[in-house]
């Protein structure tokens, strides 16, 4: 590494501590307190700064809401009592209707593309905080209207009031979480955002279980009420959460930053140095004081943006929404029984969970880009697997395509799940973080308003009538994503924000960004 001249170490930067003094801090500094924040190890954190392990579970939960109505959309179709009140009975049997699955379903995605940017408008003038409190509202309004209304357009106004709601809590979460944490809680708690959705969605598999063979009402009734209890739950402690120390500095606040820097660390982290860091962070990469989200397409922001909601497209891609969504479904029209069907849901996403909690020790270990790029050859070969099974003549082929969505639920959670929100959080621009996780959170609205639509037509009994054949379509289109990612992701694993915007800023190829150390790059820095 690159020794400091003494003309380097006179470099200055000021803070503001607590007691209002100025707080004078040389290059040298800095460059220990990026050194000191890249030695923490987990066990290290947990031990001595739990406050901001708690912050960063509590953040990171807001998508577990998401995750429970993501799932309920789909699992809901199973329900014969839904299927009955809200749609026909044909040659013998409920069927909601295509266009009605569709409505359900797109309406929600039409409200989270919107909900995602105001989300990131209200986090970027107001603080992330209340942008959740906001959330939590709006969430809670559109779950009392699902289970009090009778009517379909009163369901759907509901579900689209609630989409809004929704686009805030998939929205702050890979935003505080990759702000609030050190380097080597990064890649964890980020991906505790995918936690939050797979636990949401086996909660959501449970309450159907639970709920779905009712003859009344409250068969969908119940599970969607329970959706209040994640309202209640950030609505009761965002109010005591810590403000994200980066949004703070980009607002001047730097007194507010090391009070929220001091509720995250504990009182015995002399925090007045990390504020200073950030700040000279932030003045060094900043576009303008408020960035415009056409600021993400310019430059190399573009690359940044391309990959951060790219990321996400490879998620809708490899039919999650078909695999997972409609597992309790496709399990019935392959001709298992509704309650074992609603067991195989429970299943599937309890092993969505487990990959995703095993994740936790993947990401650190053996990175982003490996990780990812064999995430999506395997769900590739899942995928075609389902649609072969489809058409071999065979009593035990439903059975192969059932363990293969077991398996497929394993695989993506611990791997394109899970790292596509580590890698939102570790490739976009700092100063534009806000603007891009609202393109990743559009882009996962816009798909999902493409995939419901199409979906239900290529699976229900009364269209195309596809059944595990759909395999073969993402299949296809998961084989197309494999190649694209392996140009495009990156390898992030122990880099800071500064290391990463010097190798964007360097227009480093993202396949070959693994191989810089920081040493390599402190060394470009200082040859520019």
């Amino acid at each position: 590494m690159m020794e400091k001249t003494d003309s380097e170490t006179v470099v200055r930067n000021e803070s503001i501590s607590k007691s209002g003094n100025p707080v004078v801090v040389d290059e040298a500094a800095l460059l220990a307190d990026r050194t000191d924040e890249e030695g923490l190890t987990f066990r290290y954190v947990m031990k001595n700064h739990p406050s901001l392990v708690w912050w960063s579970f509590f953040y990171a939960m807001s998508a577990v809401g998401w995750g429970f109505d993501a799932q309920v959309n789909g699992a809901m179709i199973s329900v014969p009592a839904f299927r009955r009140d809200f749609g026909y009975i044909f040659e013998g049997q409920p069927v909601l209707p295509a266009v009605w699955q569709t409505s359900f379903n797109v309406v929600s995605s039409v409200g989270q593309f919107f909900g995602g940017f105001l989300c990131a408008w209200t986090a970027d003038r107001i603080g992330r905080k209340y942008a959740l409190a906001i959330g939590a509202v709006v969430c809670a309004g559109g779950i009392v209207g699902q289970v009090v209304t009778a009517s379909k357009v009163g369901f759907l106004m509901s579900k689209l009031v609630l989409g809004f709601g929704l686009g805030f809590y998939l929205s702050i979460g890979p935003l505080v979480t990759s702000e609030i944490t050190p380097v080597v809680l990064r890649g964890l708690a980020t991906a505790g955002v995918n936690l939050g959705i797979a636990l949401g969605q086996l909660l959501s598999n449970a309450a159907v279980k639970g709920f779905g063979e009712r003859d009344d009402r409250w068969a969908y009734r119940g599970p969607f009420a329970l959706q209040l209890f994640f309202a209640v739950f950030l609505l009761a402690g965002v109010w005591f959460a810590p403000e994200s120390p980066w949004y703070l500095v980009r607002k001047g606040r730097y007194e507010e930053a090391e009070h929220a820097m001091q509720q995250l660390w504990g009182a015995h982290k002399p925090v007045a140095v990390k504020v200073a860091a950030m700040k000279a962070s932030h003045e060094s990469h900043a576009e303008a004081a408020q960035p415009s989200i056409l600021e993400c397409f310019r430059g190399t922001n573009l690359i940044r943006t391309g990959i951060s909601t790219g990321v996400f497209v490879c998620q809708h891609l490899v039919g999650i929404i078909f695999v997972l969504g409609y597992s309790s479904y496709f399990f019935q029209l392959a001709g298992l029984d509704p309650s074992r069907s609603f067991d195989l849901g429970v299943g599937v996403t309890a092993c969505g969970v487990l990959g995703n909690i095993l994740s936790w020790f993947t990401v650190n270990r053996y990175g982003r880009r490996s990780n990812f790029l064999l995430g999506m050859c395997v769900l590739t070969a899942l995928l075609l697997l389902i649609g072969i099974m489809d058409v071999v003549p065979s009593s035990g082929a439903k059975w192969v395509q059932a363990a293969a969505t077991v398996i497929y639920a394993f695989v993506y959670f611990n791997t394109i799940g899970a790292l596509a929100f580590v890698l939102l959080g570790e490739t976009s621009n700092p100063s534009l973080r806000g603007n891009t996780t609202a393109l990743a959170t559009a882009t996962q609205s816009a798909l999902g308003i493409a995939m419901n639509i199409a979906i239900p037509y290529m699976v229900n009994p009364d269209e195309a009538n596809l059944k595990g054949k759909v395999g073969f379509v993402f299949g296809g289109l998961a084989a197309l994503a494999t190649v694209g990612c392996f140009f495009y992701v990156p390898e992030l694993k122990g880099k800071s924000f500064d290391q990463i915007n010097t190798l964007f800023e360097k227009k480093v190829p993202p396949r070959h960004m693994g191989k810089y150390t920081a040493e390599d790059i402190d060394h470009e820095v200082a040859v520019a």
